[in-house]
């Protein structure tokens, strides 16, 4: 029998518990072993126990320092990065060090500067990093994939996708930690690199050059429904509440609201210095809720790109326009959240470019999280890549750091007010 593949994860996040270590523990477990945890909060590891009682076995080691003595005590194979984005780069660089395997959560770093040094550590380490893009892994994505492959469009010379992030969701990123730049890079980074390597990857080709414009419309102290200046509020205690719309769209007026919250989680507990309800109208948010961009691809493709993170509806409109045809992708995505103004709904079209019709595509969705994406990607990550799929589909570390790169290219053109190269920031 072949031997399991040991992981050690760095980050007890929502996302590490949900995406990484309960699969570890209750699907892969003939495959692969959970050998370590690692976080700076203690209390993560007593979350992580009573989430998954079958973890309290585990090893658990606090704080960054800790990292090479976890790998000495339990020799794990690969490390699973899930931690806050700024993290990532060091998690990643002290694992390649030691020639360890990596698979990293989106974004693979932070700023391009640190993707850079990835890439650079990368050459010099038997270990390879593996970046967790599951957008990639939709049934939609993929049947848009395969039908690139298959010609059906031509050669692919424009893109245009328009992301619509909705109040609730839109909201959230501005209550955690995503709100700071020092610690996410920015949405374009955070959020925005599922989606421009999404693009990237459908076309095979590599961004060359950006020019974008940015602002924060809705949040931040200068929030146009922000119901009274000032600092430090937190939902669970705001004596305004009842006067902020983002929070009475999503809440009924008893305590613990009306909403199931897919980013943070069925468990909220009160983590050691941070809060998961800050006020979306706090002053030091510095980091953007609204981008346009205009993206030039090696291939010559062209790639209209924007996204809004406070819009009455979730969804998304993917056209691809080719010399033969065009594909056109849009979703309404209802989730579990309510009130909704537009029913659940996922469309496919083909249309040739001369002749008639609409081709319907129609797709089979998996089960699972993240409409069944996660569940194959983890398969690819736990099992190893599905043999019987005929294009590659996992993201490595170049890839990742294509996506941080033009994530970061987008804030700043937004900000510098001019075209920004990834060369100027990658070298590549």
């Amino acid at each position: 029998m072949e031997r399991r593949k040991r992981y050690a994860v760095c980050g007890v996040s929502n996302r590490g518990l949900n995406m990484f270590i309960g699969p570890l523990l209750r699907t892969f477990q003939e495959h692969a072993e959970l050998v370590g945890l690692l976080d700076v909060d203690p209390r993560r590891f007593e979350v992580c126990a009573r989430l998954y009682p079958e973890a309290a076995s585990i090893p658990v080691f606090l704080g960054e320092e800790a990292f090479d003595r976890m790998v000495a005590e339990t020799r794990p194979d690969g490390i699973i990065v899930a931690g806050m984005d700024s993290t990532h780069a060091t998690y990643i660089l002290k694992a390649l060090a030691k020639d360890l395997d990596v698979i990293s959560e989106k974004p693979m770093t932070s700023t391009a500067a640190d993707a850079k040094r990835v890439l650079e550590a990368e050459k010099k380490s038997k270990g390879r990093v593996t970046v967790t893009f599951n957008v990639r892994y939709t049934a939609e994505a993929r049947r848009i994939k395969e039908l690139v492959l298959e010609g059906r469009i031509g050669r692919v010379t424009s893109v245009d996708l328009n992301w619509s992030i909705d109040t609730h969701h839109g909201a959230s990123y501005f209550m955690r930690w995503n709100r700071m730049r020092a610690n996410s890079g920015g949405l374009s980074i955070h959020k925005s690199t599922h989606h421009l390597d999404l693009v990237s990857w459908l076309v095979g080709q590599a961004p060359l050059e950006v020019f974008a414009h940015g602002a924060l419309n809705y949040y931040g102290d200068q929030g146009p429904e922000n119901p009274k200046t000032g600092d430090g509020r937190r939902c669970a205690s705001c004596e305004v509440k009842q006067d902020c719309a983002y929070h009475r769209r999503w809440n009924g007026r008893v305590a613990g609201g009306s909403v199931k919250d897919d980013h943070l989680g069925t468990v909220k507990p009160d983590y050691t210095g941070y809060h998961t309800d800050q006020c979306i109208f706090d002053s030091r948010i510095d980091i953007e809720d609204t981008y346009t961009a205009s993206i030039r691809f090696d291939g010559g493709t062209l790639f209209s790109y924007s996204v809004n993170f406070s819009s009455p509806y979730e969804g998304l409109r993917l056209i691809l326009h080719g010399t033969k045809g065009r594909i056109e992708w849009t979703h309404y995505h209802a989730a579990s959240r309510t009130p909704f103004p537009v029913a659940e709904e996922s469309t496919l079209d083909l249309m040739p470019l001369f002749g008639s019709g609409r081709e319907r595509i129609h797709v089979v969705q998996g089960l699972g999280s993240h409409g069944g994406s996660d569940p194959l990607l983890q398969e690819d990550l736990f099992l190893g890549p599905d043999p019987k799929r005929a294009y590659p589909i996992q993201s490595n570390a170049l890839a990742g750091a294509q996506a941080v790169a033009l994530g970061e290219g987008i804030w700043r053109s937004a900000r510098e007010r001019r075209l920004v190269t990834m060369e100027e920031l990658l070298g590549c």
